[in-house]
């Protein structure tokens, strides 16, 4: 089996499936061959793209109600990863929702669909970030029991997981096209670095997912990617302990970050799959809305960066076998929560592709079922 992308997505599923895999082939007392699994990443080190770029929250109140199961699910396997480690992936980071007087509705909506959020007034959010300015807090909203993940320390936690199970993780290689034989039931991959044989291939590239379904002669997804900006700035008088704060009209969000603050305009940039720049007027404009939102004056940009997050037309990610290509299944489009859905839609995905249960509350796994 050949996983193509070496992000969160393809690795979580590469040691899940593994693990998963070993599992099996042990309780057969050993009349079942164990899987060889390869994964194929185009750049030179995991987890470059999206991953990397991440703002490394961790928090229930994000996403659809699929995504909120999925994190739900999440947060066991990260903890059980955490104790078994002696090293927690998840550090407690509350989350606040604001909005002004024209977006209480959407607040209201949000508190509806999250037991985990609690309204707040302006006092008790400035209570968690004091710089916030009333104008930009009609009402708010706070998830106590939101988290900062360390996802560095998760790929790394994957990567030892897949290949202490057995699979081969090859990065600098890239997937140039591939042909599927239905008498042998075997895909024949082309990369810029040979060819190789699998008997299915997991489409799990990210913003590319289309591109390889291409390459693949396999029709693609639809997926769209969009830029997201984000950028720190210095300001006297950041908290460390601050929230991160996000603004229910989707305009901006920000938390402190080595020393300064993280911010973005939470722009959603329609892009090719590309290594993505940021683009000068949406660091100004991240800093603009922040500032509106806050006391805060700041004095300078120290860094900033973007990345791509992919989504579906529906926004739920695409995990499952194609309907029109024997061998191929997807595992793509996970958006804007990829980081804290991957590890129980991983666990998901591996079930399914070994015809083995796996059950998360509160989800219809169907509904992410290619179509």
């Amino acid at each position: 089996m050949a996983i193509i992308g070496g992000g969160m997505a393809g690795l979580a599923l590469a040691a899940e499936l593994a693990e998963l895999d070993g599992r099996l082939a042990e309780r057969s007392g050993g009349t079942r061959p164990p899987l060889s699994i390869t994964l194929l990443e185009r750049e030179n080190q995991l987890g470059y793209h999206s991953t990397g770029r991440s703002i490394s929250a961790f928090c229930e109140s994000l996403g659809g109600p699929h995504q909120r199961a999925l994190t739900r699910a999440s947060r066991t396997i990260l903890d059980a990863m955490g104790a078994e480690s002696g090293t927690p992936l998840l550090h407690t980071r509350p989350m606040v929702w604001v909005a002004d007087e024209e977006h209480l509705d959407p607040l209201n909506d949000l508190l509806t669909a999250n037991p985990s959020l609690r309204a707040v007034d302006l006092a008790a959010a400035q209570t968690l970030c004091p710089p916030l300015r009333p104008s930009a807090v009609a009402r708010a909203a706070v998830e106590r029991t939101a988290q900062d993940i360390d996802v560095d320390g998760l790929l790394e936690r994957y990567r030892h997981r897949a290949t202490a199970a057995g699979a081969v993780l090859r990065t600098a290689i890239g997937l140039e096209s591939g042909t599927w034989d239905p008498a042998g039931s075997a895909w024949r991959l082309t990369t810029d670095r040979g060819e190789l044989q699998a008997a299915r291939v997991v489409n799990a590239a990210g913003p590319w997912a289309d591109a390889v379904a291409t390459r693949l002669g396999v029709a693609p997804a639809g997926l769209k990617s969009l830029r997201r900006t984000v950028a720190i700035a210095s300001a006297p008088g950041i908290g460390p302990a601050w929230p991160l704060v996000m603004d229910v009209g989707e305009r901006f969000y920000f938390r402190p970050q080595r020393g300064g603050l993280l911010v973005s305009p939470a722009d959603e940039t329609p892009s090719p799959p590309t290594d993505a720049v940021p683009a000068a007027q949406d660091v100004s404009l991240a800093l603009d809305r922040a500032a509106s939102a806050t006391t805060l004056e700041f004095q300078r940009v120290r860094t900033s960066w973007a990345g791509l997050r992919t989504f579906t037309a529906d926004r739920d990610p695409i995990v499952g076998p194609d309907p029109r290509q024997d061998g191929l299944s997807w595992f793509a489009g996970l958006g804007g929560t990829g980081i804290q859905t991957a590890p129980a839609l991983a666990r998901l995905a591996a079930a399914q592709l070994l015809d083995e249960p796996y059950n998360v509350p509160g989800l219809n796994p169907q509904a992410f079922l290619p179509r």
